[in-house]
């Protein structure tokens, strides 16, 4: 939907509101009735839209509590961000020392003494939750697992996963080594997000190395044709834990649960949960980066207005049904002065449904306008200053 604004009088901001029904579809006639969230048997959880951020619903999520092999998860992205930023690749041979071929747990059976492949080894982190290939990535990228580890705990920070801390790349027991369900679900969207191109990865039910054939611990993956990844995760001390997303049609939900009693229970629970989500709400784009939202006054300028919008997608989840009851308020400086530049903030968008702000990002320039020559300068300074007088 693209708006011009034709306007003589001038404020301090100009505030416009438009329902978002048009931009996205024809509305509904009637909201759907949503239902309370599902009981679910485990120490804590959370049901995200990735897209939006939206958490819809959640249990002690903020709670921390042993990981467990999830801890893979952050190891598999950092692999993936070496592999992103060029200094590896998946053809390089990782030396595979004493220390992970002795490393208790589940493992990829690697030997020591053998070099093996970066991307065998991703696929024995990912699809075998090998703790032996998870210690010789670590050792492979730092130079040994504490160096690792480091890296684990400043890419944890730079994540916004404030409540985590990591001991180890492997998720072992150890006293000081936690997460939460909420900050492993944004570990997830990280890893959807930033390196799609590996993500097929997670989804690979099975994977043979040294001639030993192990499948994919997440059953989901055989019970919902929706669900393409992500781990699971289980000691003594954790309980049995999973992260899973799914898509269905436009719309992808990521479910952690933490603390179940046995394999089974932790599927059953998260597909609760994404039963939940799919079928009570949606995802909508609202926004598309670089799109027009409005044209504004410049003064001063060699050119008289400027297009404004976002700088990224912006998404809400949403009850499904409840399209018509979406408003947008553009909040933007009546006042805009050349030059700009592109990304220049100009002002901010709100999406609102029932009192309740679903967005609030700023709104950018998406073109430049330099300043114009000194009468043009001068005439906008002057019929400026009589549209403020008169108002």
């Amino acid at each position: 939907m693209k708006l011009t604004m034709a306007f003589k009088t001038v404020t301090r901001t100009l505030i416009l509101v438009f329902s978002l029904a048009l931009m996205i579809g024809q509305a509904s006639a009637q909201s759907v009735l949503i239902p309370s969230p599902p009981q679910i048997a485990g120490s804590s959880w959370v049901l995200m839209d990735p897209l939006s951020g939206r958490v819809i619903m959640e249990h002690n999520s903020r709670e921390r509590l042993p990981p467990a092999s999830l801890t893979k998860m952050m190891t598999a992205y950092i692999v993936e961000r070496e592999l992103d930023e060029g200094r590896i690749a998946m053809s390089d041979m990782a030396p595979i020392s004493v220390k992970a071929w002795r490393t208790e747990g589940s493992r990829t059976f690697v030997q020591e003494g053998t070099s093996v492949s970066v991307e065998d080894l991703l696929k024995g982190v990912i699809i075998q939750s090998g703790n032996d290939a998870s210690v010789a990535l670590a050792e492979f990228i730092a130079g040994s697992e504490g160096a690792f580890v480091d890296i684990m705990n400043q890419q944890a920070q730079l994540l916004g996963m404030n409540d985590t801390h990591f001991e180890n790349a492997t998720g072992l027991p150890s006293g000081n080594h936690y997460s939460t369900a909420y900050d492993l679900a944004i570990l997830a969207q990280a890893i959807i997000q930033d390196y799609p191109e590996n993500y097929p990865l997670y989804a690979q039910k099975h994977f043979t190395y040294n001639n030993i054939r192990q499948p994919n611990r997440n059953s989901l993956l055989w019970r919902d044709d929706s669900v393409d990844g992500l781990k699971t995760g289980h000691t003594d001390e954790a309980g049995y834990c999973l992260v899973a997303s799914a898509q269905r049609g436009e719309t992808r939900l990521i479910a952690t649960v933490m603390g179940t009693t046995n394999s089974e229970s932790r599927a059953q629970e998260v597909q609760k949960m994404l039963n939940y989500g799919f079928r009570y709400y949606e995802t909508e784009r609202l926004f598309r980066a670089g799109q027009e939202l409005m044209t504004s006054k410049v003064w001063g300028g060699q050119a008289d207005s400027i297009s404004v919008g976002m700088p990224e997608d912006i998404y809400v989840t949403i009850p499904r049904g409840a399209r018509d009851k979406l408003e947008s308020v553009i909040d933007l400086d009546s006042v805009i002065k050349a030059p700009i530049k592109v990304g220049d903030e100009l002002g901010r968008v709100r999406v609102v449904m029932d009192g309740q702000t679903l967005v609030d990002e700023p709104v950018l320039a998406l073109t430049d306008v330099q300043e114009g020559g000194v009468f043009k300068r001068i005439w906008d300074a002057i019929k400026l200053f009589f549209v403020q007088l008169f108002n």
